[in-house]
């Protein structure tokens, strides 16, 4: 799709919050390959990133992969292994958890390595981390293969009913340390995100602030259909929706052939048009093109099935993820409010502590975002 305007901090693609110099925060990108066909590319990538804001690429990969990646990565870039973390889990964790304790910046950026900033883009999450612990900016693939189109139709609908959950999250160090981190489940972006909410931080979510993504392979996206389903067990009203589609299909199937000719288009309508809402929202069609919301039937669809298989995973401890079995999704708001309470000052008290400016940097304009409420 090539490269769109990013809408930034006062709305206007392309704003203006560049300042020359580098960004006063971190870049934190965790990797586990096991094999390097992307690379050349990411190595590229992190040239350019070195040149805005200082990065630490917390690679747990084998030793000999290891080895080839701080051959290529470019000069400047903080590489290190990550610290043990537990033996069963969600091993991103502890790789993120081994980049903010070891961070040399408060402002922190995390980032999967498909995940791919502009300087402005960067720019405005650095920004709003001036009033909010955790900042959840909006995703988009880019390009847009067939099988990439078929989740953007996923982001679309989260887009309508709330906010799309990104794989990058701008993040204040000193909130996640004050909470002793967070657990190594399979959903490990909403884990981070409620536990810092659960301990009284603040979340700002931007949902037309655009950050690239390349897309996986299309074999790779088959892979991760049961394992998505799954993290909807740490949002159990979604997840009491969604087991029910499959009862209502085949229950709709059962009609006469006239009842039948009529409900299932009128489905396919109704899918489609919360798709193009989602879309609509927020400026959604600065990234999001039009083809992307006729993909929400078939993803409908397939949630319906592929809920009821990670509801088996469920019933037989868990499902597979990187070579081990995860059981929890994520821990309820509750009871991690329960465990973290009280453990940061409450919402507002990012917005008055520092946030390391440097000279000639502006605080740039501020705009309205929206504010989180239960996942």
């Amino acid at each position: 799709m090539g490269e769109r305007p990013v809408l930034v901090a006062d709305g206007r693609p392309g704003g203006g919050m560049i300042h020359e110099g580098l960004l006063p925060a971190e870049y934190i990108l965790p990797l586990r390959w096991t094999e390097d066909s992307g690379l050349s590319e990411l190595a590229g990538y992190l040239g350019k990133l070195v040149t805005w804001i200082p990065v630490a690429v917390v690679d747990g990969s084998p030793s000999a992969l290891f080895k080839r990646h701080r051959e290529h990565f470019p000069p400047g870039i903080r590489h290190i292994r990550p610290a043990a973390g537990p033996a069963h889990g969600n091993g991103k964790v502890a790789a993120v958890l081994t980049g903010v304790r070891s961070a040399r910046a408060e402002l922190l950026i995390l980032a999967d390595d498909d995940v791919r900033y502009t300087q402005k883009s960067l720019a405005a999450v650095v920004h709003h981390l001036g009033s909010a612990d955790v900042v959840r900016p909006q995703n988009y693939f880019d390009p847009l293969p067939w099988h990439a189109a078929w989740d953007t139709a996923r982001t679309l609908i989260n887009r309508a009913w709330s906010a799309d959950f990104p794989g990058t999250l701008g993040l204040r160090r000193s909130a996640l340390l004050a909470t002793g981190g967070y657990e190594p489940v399979l959903f490990e972006n909403l884990e981070l995100i409620r536990t810092i909410r659960a301990a009284g931080g603040r979340e700002k979510i931007l949902p037309d602030v655009f950050i690239a993504r390349r897309p996986p392979s299309a074999r790779h996206f088959l892979t991760q259909r049961v394992r998505q389903a799954y993290d909807d067990f740490a949002q159990p009203a979604r997840l009491l929706v969604e087991l029910a589609l499959l009862p209502a299909v085949l229950s709709a199937m059962l009609l006469p052939a006239g009842a039948r000719r009529i409900i299932f288009p009128a489905l396919a309508v109704a899918a489609v048009a919360v798709a193009e809402l989602g879309r609509q929202r927020h400026r959604g069609t600065a990234a999001f093109p039009p083809r992307t919301a006729w993909f929400a039937p078939l993803w409908v669809l397939e949630r319906a099935a592929c809920v009821w298989v990670a509801l088996w995973f469920r019933l037989r401890g868990g499902v597979h993820y990187a070579g081990t079995r995860i059981a929890t999704a994520a821990h309820s708001t509750s009871g991690l409010r329960r465990h973290h309470r009280g453990k940061l000052p409450g919402p507002g008290a990012a917005a008055a502590a520092p946030t390391m400016p440097r000279a000639g940097h502006g605080a740039g304009p501020e705009r309205n975002a929206c504010e989180a409420g239960p996942a």
